[in-house]
C-alpha cells in the first residue's frame, strides 16, 4: 500500500504545483507547465513500479496534467490557445530529446559519474519519446477537437465536467495505445506489457477524472494575463 499512498501524495503535490504556476503566472504558466510535463513524464516513464499485484510505469500523473492544461486553456481562452499549447508541448519534447541524444555523445572524463546514468535515463528516450510524440500529436489535437465539439453541445458552466471528462475519455484511449506500443512492444514480454497498456490508460483516466474539481478551481482564478 506505500505506492498507492505516495501515489496519491504524487498527485496532490502535481496539482498543486500546477494550480500555483497558474496562479502566478496565468497562461504563460499552462505553457511553461506544459513544456516541463512532457520532458518530465518521458524521464519518469521509464521507471516501473508495482500496485495492487500490476506493473506500471510513473509518469502519467504529470502526463494527465497536460489534458488538464489544453482544456483549461480550451475552456478559458478557446480553441485556438489550445491547439498552440499542443504544439509547443512537441516541441520541447523534439528539442529535449535532440540535446540529450546530443550529451550522450561527448566522451565523459576518467572520474565521470553521470554517464552511465545518463545512458540509463536517455539511452531509452529515443523509442520512448517517438512513442510519446505520435501518442501526444494524436491524442491531443483529439482531445481539443472533442472538446470544442463537448463545448457546444454541453456548454453549461456547470457541465465543465462533461467536457473535461468526456474529451479525455476517447483521448486518453488513443495515447496510451499508441504510447505503448511503439516505446515497449517488445521491451517486456507481452503480460507485462498489457499490464502496462492497462494501468497507464486507467492511471491516466482517474488522474484526469479526480482533476475534474482542480480544473473548476483554475477556471474560476483571477490570474494577471500581463
Amino acid at each position: 500500500m506505500f505506492n498507492f499512498w505516495i501515489g496519491v501524495l504524487f498527485a496532490l503535490v502535481n496539482f498543486g504545483l500546477f494550480l500555483l504556476c497558474y496562479r502566478f503566472f496565468g497562461r504563460m504558466g499552462l505553457y511553461a507547465w506544459i513544456g516541463m510535463a512532457t520532458v518530465l513524464a518521458n524521464i519518469q516513464v521509464v521507471k516501473t513500479i508495482e500496485m495492487f499485484g500490476l506493473v506500471m510505469t510513473l509518469g502519467n500523473t504529470i502526463y494527465a496534467s497536460i489534458y488538464l492544461i489544453s482544456d483549461l486553456l480550451n475552456e478559458k481562452y478557446g480553441e485556438r490557445e489550445a491547439k498552440k499549447a499542443v504544439w509547443f508541448g512537441f516541441f520541447t519534447l523534439i528539442a529535449a530529446t535532440i540535446i540529450m541524444q546530443l550529451v550522450l555523445v561527448f566522451e565523459p572524463q576518467e572520474t565521470d559519474i553521470a554517464q552511465g546514468s545518463l545512458q540509463t535515463i536517455f539511452g531509452l528516450m529515443p523509442r520512448v519519446a517517438l512513442g510519446s510524440l505520435c501518442a501526444y500529436f494524436v491524442s491531443q489535437f483529439v482531445d481539443v477537437k472533442i472538446y470544442s465539439w463537448l463545448k457546444k453541445k454541453c456548454p453549461g458552466p456547470n457541465q465543465l465536467w462533461i467536457r473535461n471528462n468526456g474529451s479525455t475519455l476517447f483521448s486518453q484511449l488513443l495515447d496510451s495505445v499508441t504510447f505503448c506500443t511503439i516505446a515497449f512492444l517488445g521491451e517486456f514480454p507481452m503480460d507485462v506489457w498489457w499490464q502496462i497498456l492497462l494501468t497507464t490508460y486507467l492511471i491516466k483516466f482517474v488522474v484526469s477524472a479526480a482533476s475534474t474539481p482542480v480544473l473548476y478551481i483554475a477556471r474560476s482564478m483571477k490570474v494577471d494575463e500581463s
